[in-house]
């Protein structure tokens, strides 16, 4: 792969904004996901990604690996398969244009729907607010209270549960999974995108801030890693790439340090517009290039 040296230097942060979002703003990496389609072949693009982020979800889970909701993980991971297989055949049959078109409108439909979804929350519906300490007794998504959690010192276990559970019923509950599941693996597959959607749906389930990092964080370091075979069979993974990645990786390791650091510090509301910003210029570079 010909590459310049501006272009490095944006792969470079790009792989740093990998390992901040894996420990601070889950999701954020949309932004890294269309700097990589912009300066590599949009298709290889998502093969050199994918070890970085597979790196960063190893980080997160050493983080955070003991504020994971396993039920939740369960309930998903077979729906997510799905959206997987359909990615693989989709990719299997897509050339770099109809690769670089999907990521550019997946960009787009994941900020549309983030607006959306703060668009309700000024609306009377309240927002989780990332920016509580840990352990208080108001955290993002709720007080704490609601499903038997919020008290100082839970927040540790493995099996917290969210804050506010969804309980519309066992049917409805199973289809918001699969739906998301679904979306969720597809996303995953052709763009790396899956981040915007697991967020929004383990938002919606009421999590607070360590639970939502936590169950992030082993699932996509479960997710990432099953792909891998298949990015390897598509061709997406080769020697080229490793050896890219190989250069890339160590800039993920400082991103997940300022992660770490920041995220009981970050002002989640004015970053979230800035990522939601980017992700629509990288989403309409890609469709308008």
């Amino acid at each position: 792969m010909d590459i310049t040296w501006w272009g490095f230097a944006a792969l470079a942060l790009a792989a740093a904004l990998v390992g901040f979002s894996k420990t601070a703003v889950s999701g954020a990496n949309t932004v890294s996901l269309a700097v990589f389609a912009a300066v590599l072949p949009a298709r290889g693009s998502t093969g050199v990604l994918l070890p970085l982020l597979i790196v960063g979800d190893v980080l997160a889970v050493l983080t955070y690996r003991r504020h994971a909701h396993w039920p939740t993980l369960w309930r998903l991971f077979p729906a997510v398969a799905a959206g997987v297989v359909v990615g693989t055949v989709f990719l299997l049959r897509a050339d770099d244009a109809a690769v670089r078109t999907s990521i550019g409108a997946i960009l787009l439909l994941m900020a549309g729907v983030t607006l959306w979804r703060r668009r309700g929350a000024s609306d009377g519906t309240k927002e989780p607010d990332d920016t509580k300490e840990p352990g208080g007794t108001e955290e993002a998504g709720g007080t704490g209270r609601a499903g038997g959690a919020g008290r100082a010192g839970d927040t540790g276990r493995d099996t917290d549960p969210p804050a506010v559970p969804d309980r519309r019923g066992s049917s409805a509950g199973r289809l918001k999974a699969r739906s998301y599941g679904v979306l969720g693996g597809f996303t995953t597959m052709v763009a790396n995108a899956g981040g915007p959607v697991m967020s929004m749906y383990l938002l919606s389930a009421g999590f607070r801030k360590l639970g939502f990092l936590g169950t992030s964080a082993w699932f996509f370091l479960i997710v990432n890693t099953t792909k891998v075979p298949f990015s390897v069979g598509l061709g997406l993974i080769d020697a080229h790439s490793l050896l890219l990645d190989a250069a890339l990786v160590l800039f993920v390791f400082p991103g997940a340090y300022v992660g770490k650091v920041c995220v009981n510090r970050i002002d989640q509301r004015v970053f979230e517009r800035l990522v939601i910003g980017a992700t629509v210029l990288g989403g309409l570079q890609l469709l308008l290039r």
